[in-house]
């Protein structure tokens, strides 16, 4: 399912709080598994760019760009010696 397609469901939905965040939790999960190829920052920035995730408004939507948002930001954390993302506080 794209991207579009998923905000717009998310778009629709009128839930606020925990229940929009598990929404917006299962709806990145379906656009990361659906995904052609592998998942790369490249790849979450460009939907971060996608107008529909720029003027999200619902609360599941925005919740769901905070997701991406995360994404990038895990992606781009500094790695210790062992591959792992460093904590930084």
């Amino acid at each position: 399912m794209t991207m579009t397609r998923i905000l717009s469901g998310l778009e629709e939905s009128e839930t606020l709080g925990a229940e929009a965040e598990a929404m917006a939790r299962l709806g990145f999960l379906e656009w990361a598994l659906a995904a052609e190829g592998q998942v790369t920052p490249d790849t979450v920035r460009d939907a971060l760019a996608h107008p529909a995730a720029r003027h999200a408004e619902s609360a599941a939507a925005q919740a769901f760009v905070g997701y991406l948002r995360e994404a990038v930001q895990a992606a781009s954390a500094p790695r210790g010696r062992r591959g792992r993302a460093r904590l930084v506080h």
